[in-house]
């Protein structure tokens, strides 16, 4: 929702602060006051055209600022959360100043943004609709968002088909990836093929290298492990000298001896009984170790040619065995791949047979439910351009499958209208004028606002032009009912309308030491009283203008309740 609108230097606007608030806001003023200005100042904002000739003559720069409430706009802080711009307070600041050397600063909550961004966050904030802007009518997405907006159960269907329709699509890019790879299959195959002869050829185990390092260090110290052995068991219990055993016999003896006549030294008898146990049994598992050692010259050649066999497959495969065999299954699952291609291309195909098959269901789905949804709304926009004076105007939403799929479904979806009776109904775009336009997008918004998850604030530029009497008081109900479910501003000339307003603003332009300038104005009761009374009468208020503005504003204070249910 538009909270303020402040601008500087903007053509005739020297330096105003406008503030809107919740429901209608209407602007009014004699012709030539300033309305469309600051409906131009508020495009600018937005991210629309501006031009140096906007600056007010004498002065440097423009600059407009524009301060919204997004509490509730999901869409602007999807946009925000993108383009990395902090929205803490829920409150969104956009200001633009252009200097007359062209240069042109964009800043929303402090950061400075391009106009592209700019754009795209005006776009999700308000939605103008003027003479101009109603040519969004006739925008092929159009027809397709009024009645896809309209019900639950079509937003559900497309939601599920175009689930489908993705998978779809994707399945047959990854069909088409797959048959331009078959080129480049043969050479890849034949690699691959080596790849995994290499590596099965090898007949690798976890841990293998580790055993083998051990084995090879072992057998390439033989001499030294050997000459070791013996050395140790010669002085355990060699036969010439001394050795560890024939001494440690002699101790014992000498200790039985002396047990006889003292028995202080019975434990170190039996610690050198269990010494005697363990060097015996550390001499018959050094001699048993060198009985059994074998030192084979071959074993060595064939260790270091495994060694170095696994050595060269790790810089091509892995770091580790580990790794190479990892890497051995992934060959063979892309071998397995390829060489089971023509298999693979036809399960592709049918699988997206299935998924086509299954999308066509859930297309025609759709279409029932838009066919359905679509006349009923026709009804009633068709009903409301009567109210709005087209009596005999025709509105159809027409939905027509089609053979072909797209995202947006099998259906072509147009708005066919005609405004006189007689006449057949056709596209939009070959028979409704500017007028006709406006008023059946106003039609088309009191129908839909309170669905549609468009802009939350709403721009109506003097789209009342050209009418009056019983019409403009349906023209003013119908904005009123756009009122219930969104922010509207309102540019009109008619007191009709100016008399729904919740806010009423004016705008005057006025001359000063001989310089023109727009006042903008938000009226009290009193005051709106008056203004009105000037609409209705087109003179300066008299008494009964002023019971007749009186009565109006009364009129449409019960009729908005009525509305408003």
């Amino acid at each position: 929702m538009l909270k303020t609108l402040s601008v500087r230097n903007f053509a005739l606007i020297e330096n105003v602060n406008v503030e809107f608030d919740e429901g209608l806001n209407i602007l009014t003023g004699e012709t030539g006051a300033g309305k469309s200005i600051l409906i131009d100042a508020l495009g600018v904002v937005l991210g629309g055209r501006a031009s140096t000739q906007y600056i007010r003559n004498g002065c440097d720069d423009l600059k407009v600022e524009a301060v919204f409430l997004i509490e509730s706009t999901d869409k602007v802080k999807n946009i925000l959360s993108e383009l990395e711009i902090e929205n803490e307070d829920e409150e969104l600041i956009i200001s633009r100043k252009i200097a007359r050397n062209g240069k042109n600063a964009i800043i929303v909550n402090g950061s400075h943004i391009t106009l592209a961004s700019l754009k795209r966050i005006g776009n999700a904030l308000i939605d103008v609709h003027g003479q101009n802007e109603n040519l969004a009518l006739l925008k092929e997405g159009t027809p397709y968002a009024l009645v896809d907006n309209s019900s639950d159960e079509i937003v559900a269907a497309l939601a599920e088909y175009q689930k489908l329709y993705r998978l779809w699509i994707s399945q047959q890019k990854a069909l088409e990836n797959k048959k331009k790879s078959a080129a480049e299959n043969d050479q890849r195959l034949d690699m691959l093929r080596w790849q995994e002869n290499e590596i099965a050829e090898a007949k690798l185990t976890v841990g293998e290298e580790e055993e083998l390092e051990s084995e090879f260090k072992r057998l390439s110290n033989a001499e030294k492990i050997v000459g070791n052995v013996e050395e140790s068991c010669r002085l355990l219990d060699g036969d010439d000298g001394f050795s560890v055993l024939t001494a440690l016999a002699t101790i014992s003896k000498n200790l039985d001896d002396i047990q006889r006549y003292d028995h202080s030294l019975d434990d170190v008898r039996k610690m050198l009984e269990e010494a005697d146990l363990n060097l015996h049994e550390a001499y018959h598992e050094i001699h048993s170790y060198g009985e059994q050692f074998e030192f084979s010259p071959g074993r060595i050649d064939e260790l270091q040619e495994r060694l170095e066999l696994i050595h060269r497959l790790k810089k091509k495969y892995g770091a580790t065995i580990e790794e190479i065999l990892e890497r051995h299954e992934k060959i063979k699952q892309e071998l397995s791949s390829i060489e089971n291609f023509d298999s693979d291309i036809e399960a592709m195909q049918q699988r997206i047979i299935k998924v086509k098959a299954q999308a066509i269901k859930r297309a025609e789905v759709l279409t029932k439910a838009r066919q359905k949804s679509a006349k009923n709304l026709s009804l009633e926009i068709e009903t409301e351009l009567r109210q709005l004076g087209m009596k005999k105007a025709k509105f159809i939403i027409a939905v027509n499958p089609l053979e072909e799929l797209s995202l947006k479904g099998s259906d072509d979806v147009d708005m066919l209208f005609s405004a006189n009776a007689g006449e057949e109904v056709q596209p939009l775009s070959k028979v409704a004028s500017g007028g006709e336009l406006s008023r059946l997008a106003l039609a088309i918004k009191a129908i839909d606002a309170e669905r549609d998850d468009s802009a939350a604030t709403m721009v109506f530029d003097e789209i009342d032009t050209g009418l009056g009497g019983l019409t403009a008081n349906a023209v003013a109900e119908c904005i009123s009912k756009v009122a219930k479910y969104k922010q509207v501003l309102c540019i009109t000339h008619l007191a009709q309308i100016a008399s729904m307003a919740d806010v009423h603003i004016s705008i005057d332009k006025q001359v000063i030491d001989e310089r023109t300038s727009t006042a903008v104005y938000r009226l009290n009761d009193f005051d709106r009283i008056k203004e009105i009374a000037r609409m209705a009468s087109g003179i300066d208020a008299t008494p009964a203008s002023i019971e007749n503005a009186k009565a109006m504003i009364k009129r449409a204070a019960r009729k908005k309740r009525i509305l408003n249910g």
